[in-house]
């Protein structure tokens, strides 16, 4: 039977789901296609850019190379998860604020790799952010905005009062 569908259940986004789905698709294409959330891209497709990055239970995998079949009863994380009551995680916000974004395409899988980062690391090295982002690519921005954004982001959710540094806004001199 090619059209016959799986049926499973899991925690997407905070909300239980059910979705029917061809057995063969990969996390990515029941995201996208199965459940209309497209803030997961699509990249490479091989497991090479990152750029399809979501969390499951908690910690960053790629979805082009997840079997939708392996998240039954699992918890699953997309971009479209991060903001509260329509409120920006703090990631969201410093990487707007810092322009740590430009096309936006590897957007979504940095910030989750970060949040993924800073529930186990709430102070981490430049080193730290690093590592855990260097299985994300991006063509445009470069990395050091995106670090500077996480580092942000890490102090103020620390309770700091932290503002970018000058050179990060203004460029350098």
């Amino acid at each position: 039977m090619p059209d016959a569908k799986v049926k499973i259940g899991f925690d997407l986004n905070g909300e239980s789901v059910e979705v029917a789905f061809a057995p063969h698709k990969t996390l990515l294409e029941v995201l996208r296609e199965d459940l209309g959330l497209t803030g997961t891209k699509h990249g490479c497709e091989l497991g090479e850019c990152g750029t399809c990055a979501v969390l499951v239970d908690g910690k960053p995998v790629l979805s082009c190379l997840v079997l939708g079949l392996a998240c039954a009863g699992r918890r699953v994380k997309t971009v479209e998860g991060m903001a509260v009551s329509g409120k920006l995680h703090p990631l969201q916000d410093t990487f707007a604020e810092l322009g740590a974004a430009q096309c936006g395409y590897c957007t979504p899988a940095f910030l989750l790799a970060a949040e993924a980062l800073l529930a186990e690391h709430p102070k981490p090295s430049r080193d730290e952010i690093k590592q855990a982002l260097s299985g994300n690519l991006c063509r445009c921005t470069g990395y050091v905005k995106i670090y500077e954004a996480v580092e942000l982001a890490a102090a103020r959710m620390r309770g700091e009062r932290a503002e970018p540094a000058r050179e990060t806004l203004y460029g350098h001199p």
